[in-house]
């Protein structure tokens, strides 16, 4: 039996800029009166550009009871019980991050995502693991990217194409 699960090119990103609650407040009532955020009036949203999608090919079931298959983000694959991984175009996420230079950002992804097949199916990948440093900063340049990879389990019921969607939330500290 083989199964294809494979995250499309759609990956939902919001690009969230807010203030920086290190940077000095100023009198609210000295100038013309404003909502906007500081990093909003600068001009320099945070952009997210996705250069690969997390794919992992043909997986194909060897054995009753399913198992799964694991890619790091440093591309390694790993293969548990009755699946292994026959496909060469496996592939972890890749993004890069665009913004104002030397800035902490937070980078969220999901802990679960979902896949969708289209005869009906659903599987998910779970286990999303990045390797984002523990503070993520923008360089010099306003750039930083990050590779992210994941787990999925499947079982006898779940021949198939599988898509989904991964929303990543990115905003200034």
């Amino acid at each position: 039996m083989r199964l294809r699960v494979c995250l499309s090119g759609w990956v939902m990103a919001a690009g969230i800029v807010l203030s920086s609650p290190s940077q000095a407040v100023q009198c609210r009532l000295c100038g013309a009166p404003s909502n906007l955020a500081d990093a909003e009036r600068s001009g320099t949203p945070v952009r997210i550009e996705v250069q690969t999608s997390l794919n992992f090919d043909r997986l194909i079931l060897t054995a009753q009871g399913g198992g799964s298959v694991r890619i790091a983000p440093d591309g390694s694959r790993s293969a548990k019980g009755g699946v292994a991984s026959a496909g060469s175009r496996t592939m972890v996420g890749s993004v890069v991050l665009r913004g104002e230079p030397h800035r902490t950002i937070r980078v969220d992804l999901p802990s679960q995502i979902e896949l969708w097949g289209f005869s009906g199916g659903h599987i998910a990948i779970t286990r999303i693991e990045t390797d984002l440093p523990s503070a993520p900063r923008l360089d010099a340049n306003g750039r930083l990217a990050f590779r992210f990879g994941g787990e999925v389990q499947v079982d006898g019921n779940a021949e198939g194409d599988y898509r989904g969607d991964v929303p990543i939330t990115v905003e200034y500290l």
